[in-house]
């Protein structure tokens, strides 16, 4: 990640998490300004971004993965704060986003995860 939209501009940041999300917030010609799930922000080429979407468990306490997208639904398996996953849907206007975690697949509230935003929809 560089300061700025350029290769002149100095390298800031490696990340080493694979699959780790990220908010895009400007775009510069092949350049994108991202933010990470802890608040830094710095410019990527395009290229280097994947466009799977993935999410992270943020916070200090465990999330629990539910069979079907309602608070009562049966678990699945219990998500401890820095676990990364991958969105499969999240509707507009839902409280809850598809999503899967190795080999466990279930429904999170979308308000326990980082990576989609409020109102977002990914199909």
């Amino acid at each position: 990640m560089r300061i700025g939209p350029d290769l002149r501009y100095r390298i800031e940041w490696t990340f080493q998490r694979r699959d780790l999300p990220v908010q895009i917030i400007e775009e510069h010609q092949i350049w994108r300004k991202i933010r990470d799930p802890e608040g830094t922000e710095g410019w990527v080429q395009r290229p280097l971004l994947n466009a799977r979407r993935t999410f992270l468990v943020p916070g200090e306490g465990e999330r629990t993965l539910r069979r079907r997208p309602d608070a009562e639904a049966p678990p699945v398996a219990h998500l401890k704060p820095g676990v990364i996953g991958l969105v499969r849907r999240c509707e507009a206007g839902s409280a809850w986003c598809e999503v899967k975690v190795a080999d466990h697949a279930g429904w999170l509230r979308r308000a326990e995860i980082w990576g989609v935003s409020a109102e977002e929809a990914i199909e």
